[in-house]
């Protein structure tokens, strides 16, 4: 497991293991977002066995499958929601954490400068200069 703080409450991480949810606990996190979709990874990872595993250790598990290619606003909208409900700091991955820390960063614009949104996932090899002009559409709400 390699856990990436982008920030001192949100992290990302590529795919994760039950094997490995309670090191996360052990780690402070409160909550899990699941950004992979079931289809892309084999059975014992699909969400019900992450939820119920996380869910037993008394951890939040929000389900946000995003698929590559068709990122949807309705998946922006529930990363915000997740992050904005959770009673402390936030853990989600996907298959790199790629996919993590661009939901992460669209949900934050405005609240961020756009510099910042980009360059914090840079850190870990995420390259998101292609979001710049949407994040700064965001930030005008236009």
């Amino acid at each position: 497991m390699d856990i990436r703080a982008l920030t001192p409450d949100y992290a990302v991480s590529p795919q994760i293991d039950p094997a490995d949810l309670p090191a996360i606990k052990a780690a402070g996190y409160t909550t899990i977002i699941d950004n992979r979709p079931d289809g892309e990874i084999p059975a014992d990872l699909h969400t019900p066995v992450m939820q119920a595993a996380a869910e037993a250790l008394g951890l939040t598990f929000v389900a946000n499958p995003v698929i590559g290619g068709a990122l949807t606003m309705d998946n922006v909208a529930t990363q915000r929601a997740a992050i904005e409900a959770a009673s402390g700091p936030v853990f989600a991955y996907c298959a790199s954490g790629n996919r993590s820390s661009v939901v992460w960063a669209l949900a934050h614009a405005g609240q961020m400068p756009a510099d910042e949104l980009i360059g914090i996932p840079a850190r870990f090899g995420y390259q998101l200069e292609h979001l710049r002009p949407t994040l700064e559409q965001l930030a005008q709400g236009t």
